[in-house]
């Protein structure tokens, strides 16, 4: 799996878990909507740092809870050269 998808999955986990919407947390980051939609259908091969963390943050997490998932075992990453 490709990081980007990694990355848009675990937002994604995390929004149904805080029976958030990808619209509020949009509003949250300051993220333009369309910005937030292509991170979330994974139209950027990889995501922003600075993106990222926003989402990260305004989802009340450390990186080290966000990334703390099987999604990001490398081992089911694909990460190109």
């Amino acid at each position: 799996m490709k990081l980007n998808k990694a990355f848009s999955l675990r937002v994604k986990e995390i929004l149904k878990e805080k029976k958030m919407t990808q619209y509020k947390l949009g509003q949250l980051t300051g993220l333009y909507h369309s910005t937030m939609t292509d991170i979330l259908r994974c139209k950027y091969q990889t995501p922003n740092f600075k993106n990222m963390a926003l989402i990260i943050r305004e989802l009340g997490m450390s990186m080290q809870e966000f990334f703390d998932s099987d999604l990001f075992n490398f081992d089911n990453l694909e990460i190109d050269e």
